[in-house]
């Protein structure tokens, strides 16, 4: 995976302002990381998608999809809740590839200071916020999944 070249830029709705992919790439995580879930909110579309294996998990629900920012914002706001920090690390290599609309990165299971859940998160992107958000898990992720389900059995 290697850094797009070209800034991908976009005409942000509500702070009117041009927003490349870089800053969605930056400031997603940085919300992520430090738990603020309201800033992780408003970069998503009103009308966002957001599938995620964690979602029946967390939202005691059937589907992994979630449709606009009511529903992603009540999984992000018991998903931060509920996060064990010890399960994730926030290491990225800073590499990320985006590419007209799309914008792709991971958080590899190997890190400097050990593993993590791998995860590979893919945005595509439309009037300069998440318009649809897949995350998907690796191996040692989803190891973790099948183990925490077995545990309720």
């Amino acid at each position: 995976m290697s850094t797009s070249k070209r800034s991908i830029r976009f005409l942000h709705p509500t702070l009117g302002n041009i927003i490349t992919a870089e800053q969605i790439y930056r400031q997603w995580h940085e919300a992520a990381k430090s738990r603020d879930t309201a800033a992780l909110l408003a970069l998503y579309h009103e009308a966002a998608e957001l599938e995620s294996p964690l979602v029946p998990i967390i939202l005691n629900q059937n589907s992994g999809v979630l449709h606009g920012k009511t529903e992603i914002g009540r999984f992000l706001e018991e998903g931060t809740r509920r996060r064990p920090n010890e399960l994730v690390r926030w290491y990225r290599s800073g590499q990320y590839l985006a590419s007209g609309d799309l914008l792709v990165w991971e958080y590899p299971r190997q890190t400097p200071d050990g593993e993590q859940i791998d995860i590979l998160e893919l945005m595509q992107l439309k009037d300069g916020l998440i318009w649809r958000h897949r995350i998907y898990w690796g191996w040692f992720g989803t190891q973790m999944l099948i183990q925490s389900a077995l545990s309720k059995a």
